[in-house]
């Protein structure tokens, strides 16, 4: 009798996790990046639909799985792959990332330049690892060269890992100090005690110590997080995080959180409308029926852009101080899944596909970096 209880048991455990996670996982072949050099006006992409006839332009493709874009001060472009690759574009020099685990959404994640970057190289990238006891992830400091990206150390180790819910953007924020957002690693509970790291975000210094002035006197800033993906300030200093919503039981209720430091964002217990005491509620959320699984997150004049993988969907929403005024929505299904939203140095959005995932239905060229002017997107 126990056996066909324990069964039944996991039975309704398999359902309850659903097919999202029961697909098979294809692992990415890597491919050859190649730059495209930037096309004329005249040969800007156009259709009959008002959507098609946006300005934008293919700057690489045959990446895999791309996940951060940076931006260099000599205006090349640095790019991470998941399977733990960085790509220097347009030259296509290719760095290998040692110790990277891509399992599930693992491998190597985000990315930050040091805000001297200029004069020290430095670069930090998070990255999944295995040790023998399973999945973590770190944050480890690199210096980059011409000919080499070469380790220097690791700032922050031990960050909670599983084969999903790895979190994984960092940034240096306007106050100098780096921000990490963590997945909740499939262990949700763990996300409300702001003395674990699970489903936080991170405040640290360029060396990982805590940073000054953060709320517990730790390095966590925020917690209540399932797997924040994306992070951007706006003119006044606001943080705003994209957020990654339920999967069990359903899908949806993804969100865009306005940070403020000490403060619990509900994962487990809110979802939605539904705002358990003592949490934040969202700026803004889908709803049960819809699902963005948001990537990145960029400010740009006066909106927030965030890119939707399963939603295949360029979101943008428009603020007015702290509020989400409107909603538009750009790009619908026509690049597949959507990775990352940077702005350029001269005010172009630069996307990333994420088709060779696993999840997604990759063209022969993918995965691709996309510019787009922002001006002439139809509102």
């Amino acid at each position: 009798m126990k056996k066909v209880l324990l069964g039944i048991g996991l039975l309704v455990l398999v359902a309850m996790v659903g097919v999202w996670y029961l697909a098979p996982w294809q692992s990415p072949s890597l491919q050859t990046p190649v730059y495209v050099a930037p096309v004329t006006e005249s040969a800007v992409e156009s259709a009959e639909s008002v959507e098609s006839k946006v300005a934008l332009e293919v700057v690489a493709e045959g990446l895999t799985v791309p996940w951060e874009v940076l931006f260099l001060p000599d205006g090349e472009l640095l790019v991470t792959e998941r399977p733990g690759r960085v790509v220097l574009l347009p030259s296509g020099r290719l760095y290998e990332v040692a110790e990277v685990s891509s399992t599930g959404e693992g491998g190597l994640l985000g990315a930050a330049l040091h805000p001297d970057f200029a004069r020290n190289n430095w670069v930090y990238l998070y990255q999944t690892t295995e040790d023998g006891l399973g999945l973590k992830n770190k944050v480890v400091r690199y210096v980059l060269t011409d000919e080499s990206l070469t380790r220097d150390r690791i700032i922050f180790d031990d960050i909670p890992g599983a084969r999903f819910h790895d979190g994984g953007r960092i940034a240096f924020g306007p106050d100098g100090y780096l921000y990490v957002t963590v997945g909740d690693a499939l262990r949700a509970d763990e996300a409300a005690n702001p003395t674990t790291l699970e489903g936080t975000l991170l405040r640290l210094t360029d060396e990982g110590e805590p940073a000054p002035g953060n709320p517990f006197d730790t390095a966590v800033y925020s917690y209540g997080h399932r797997n924040a993906q994306g992070l951007a300030w706006d003119p006044a200093g606001n943080l705003w995080s994209s957020e990654h919503g339920r999967s069990v039981g359903g899908s949806g209720y993804d969100e865009i959180n306005l940070i403020t430091p000490g403060s619990n964002y509900g994962w487990p217990d809110s979802e939605g409308e539904t705002v358990a005491d003592g949490t934040v509620a969202p700026a803004w959320h889908s709803t049960a029926d819809i699902t963005w699984a948001p990537g990145g997150l960029a400010y740009h004049e006066g909106s927030l852009y965030m890119p939707g993988l399963r939603g295949q969907t360029l979101y943008e929403a428009v603020l007015d101080g702290t509020e989400i005024i409107a909603w538009h929505e750009h790009l619908v299904g026509q690049y597949g899944r959507l990775r990352t939203v940077v702005v350029s140095p001269d005010g172009y959005l630069y996307l990333t596909t994420s088709n060779q995932d696993g999840r997604g239905d990759p063209t022969p060229t993918d995965d691709r970096l996309i510019r787009l002017d922002p001006a002439q997107l139809e509102r």
